[in-house]
C-alpha cells in the first residue's frame, strides 16, 4: 500500500478522495494541478491503477480499517464518489473532518426517493406522481388503477440496490417487468414523463443556492438512445450556467432553501428533470459530483479547489468560469460485453495510437507484467474536453477516441448532436418554465 508521507506542505491542502477508477483519477489530478495533495481511499477493488495516477492509495480492505486509513491520510477535507459513505460506521469521523457532501439528514435527498417526493410536495416543487410498492401485488394493483407507463426505481439509492432504474414507455412494458423484479426493498414507481430531460448542478453554501452548470446525460447504452440504461451515463454535455438561464435551479432547487437552512445543508445538489407541457418536473436529486459532469465542471472553473473547499466550510464559493471553457463534453469508452455485467471482458490490450487531444481518465484498466495497459473491466475510460462551445469540445473528444484502440470496444458517437430541450430553448430565445 502506498502511504501518505508524514511530512506535508504548510501551504497545500490535503484532500482524501473516497472512490476509484476515473473519478479518483480525474478529480485527484485536477485538484493536484491546483496545488492540493490528493490521496485516495479505494472504495472498490477494480480501478486501483487509475486511482494511483492521482496520488497515494489506501486500501482498507487489505491493509486495515477506514478509520486507520483516514488517520494516516490526515486530510483537510474529503471528496466522496458515491453516497455509500453515509452508511459506514466511520461516517461521523468523515463529517468531523469536513466532506464535500451534506449532513446525514441532507443525504436523504438522494438516498430516500420517497422522502424527496414528500419534500417536493411540501416545498411546491413540480414532480410526477410516484408511489412505493412493497411487493409485486401492490405494484400490479397500482398498474391496474393507473394503466400508464411507470419508471421503476430503487426506493433507497445505493450501488448495491437489488433494483436499478428501468424506464418503461408503456403500461405493457411496466407489466412485463414486474415478475422479474427483486422486491426485497420494494420498488419506487414514478410516472414516465418522456425523454426531454436536463439537469442543473448547484452548490448550497452559506445558506444560499449558487447555480453552477446545466447538463444533459446520455443514459442508454447505444446510439440514438437505444438499448438498456447504463449504471453510469455513456456521456454528457455541460454548460456553465451561474445565471440559471433555463430556470431549472429556480424551479427545482431554490424552493428547498428553507429545508436546506433548517438542516444546515451545504454541499452539491443536482436536480434532474423532464419537461412536459412547458414545465420542468423533478425526476430525482443527487448530492454529489458525478463521474460524467464532475471532471468537466472542475476543468471549466478558474479555481475548482477554492470553490469546493468553500462549500465544505459552508462559505460563499468564489465561482468563476474560464472564458475559454464555457462548455464541456464527455464520452465513455466501454469494452467487450458492455452493458451486460455477466459477460467477462478479456484482458485486451489498450493502445494509444497518438497524443490525446483532451483528458483521458482511465477507469477499469491496469498494466500487465510487462507494463502494457490492458482492460480490467467493461468501462475503460471517460474522455472529457472543454471549450468555448460544445462543438469545439466535442471535436476534441471524438478526435481522442479515434486514437484509442481496444478490441471489442465502442462509444456513443452521438453525444451532443441531438436537439434536446435546452437546444430548443436557445433557438427560441425562451428559457425557463412557462408560468
Amino acid at each position: 500500500m502506498k502511504r501518505a508521507s508524514p511530512s506535508r506542505s504548510k501551504s497545500s491542502r490535503r484532500v482524501l478522495i473516497l472512490g476509484a477508477g476515473s473519478f479518483a483519477h480525474s478529480h485527484g489530478t485536477i485538484l493536484r494541478e491546483c496545488g492540493a495533495e490528493a490521496l485516495v481511499l479505494l472504495t472498490r477493488p477494480m480501478g486501483r491503477y487509475p486511482a494511483s495516477l492521482a496520488g497515494p492509495v489506501f486500501e482498507p480492505e487489505r491493509d486495515g480499517s477506514w478509520e486507520k486509513a483516514i488517520r494516516e491520510a490526515d486530510p483537510d477535507w474529503i471528496l466522496p464518489m458515491s453516497i455509500d459513505w453515509m452508511r459506514r460506521p466511520e461516517a461521523g469521523i468523515l463529517l468531523e473532518r469536513g466532506i464535500f457532501a451534506p449532513s446525514l439528514e441532507g443525504m436523504r435527498l438522494e438516498r430516500d426517493r420517497d422522502f424527496a417526493r414528500r419534500l417536493c410536495r411540501r416545498c411546491g416543487v413540480p414532480a410526477p406522481r410516484a408511489y412505493v410498492a412493497r411487493n409485486r401485488i401492490e405494484a400490479e394493483r397500482l398498474l391496474e388503477r393507473r394503466p400508464i407507463a411507470w419508471v421503476i426505481k430503487n426506493p433507497l439509492c445505493s450501488p448495491e440496490s437489488p433494483v436499478h432504474t428501468i424506464v418503461c414507455r408503456s403500461p405493457e412494458e411496466t407489466a412485463a417487468w414486474l415478475p422479474h423484479l427483486d422486491f426485497a426493498e420494494g420498488v419506487f414507481l414514478q410516472e414516465y414523463m418522456g425523454a426531454d430531460e436536463a439537469g442543473h448542478i448547484a452548490l448550497i453554501s452559506a445558506g444560499q443556492v449558487w447555480p453552477l452548470a446545466t447538463n444533459r446525460e446520455y443514459k442508454r447504452s447505444f446510439a440514438a438512445d437505444l438499448g438498456p440504461l447504463a449504471g453510469v451515463p455513456l456521456g454528457g454535455t455541460v454548460e456553465a450556467d451561474p445565471e440559471d438561464r433555463y430556470g431549472l435551479a429556480r424551479a427545482l432547487i431554490r424552493p428547498l432553501l428553507p429545508w436546506f437552512r433548517e438542516t444546515g445543508f451545504h454541499g452539491p445538489v443536482q436536480a434532474t428533470a423532464a419537461r412536459r407541457g412547458g414545465k420542468w418536473r423533478l425526476l430525482e436529486y443527487n448530492v454529489r459530483l458525478g463521474v460524467t459532469s464532475g471532471p468537466l465542471i472542475l476543468r471549466m472553473l478558474e479555481n475548482p479547489l477554492a470553490v469546493l473547499e468553500a462549500c465544505v466550510r459552508d462559505r460563499p464559493p468564489p465561482i468563476r468560469f474560464r472564458k475559454e471553457a464555457r462548455a464541456g463534453v464527455s464520452a465513455a469508452l466501454v469494452g467487450y460485453g458492455f452493458p451486460y455485467p455477466e459477460v467477462k471482458t478479456p484482458a485486451f490490450p489498450v493502445r494509444l495510437l497518438g497524443e490525446p487531444l483532451c483528458d483521458v481518465w482511465w477507469n477499469e484498466v491496469r498494466p500487465d507484467p510487462s507494463g502494457r495497459l490492458t482492460a480490467e473491466g467493461q468501462r475503460l475510460a471517460e474522455v472529457c474536453a472543454t471549450g468555448p462551445s460544445a462543438a469545439t469540445a466535442r471535436g476534441k473528444v471524438y478526435g481522442t477516441l479515434s486514437r484509442i484502440e481496444v478490441p471489442g470496444s465502442y462509444y456513443r458517437p452521438d453525444i451532443g448532436l441531438d436537439r434536446g430541450p435546452l437546444e430548443e430553448d436557445r433557438e427560441r430565445g425562451d428559457c425557463g418554465n412557462e408560468e
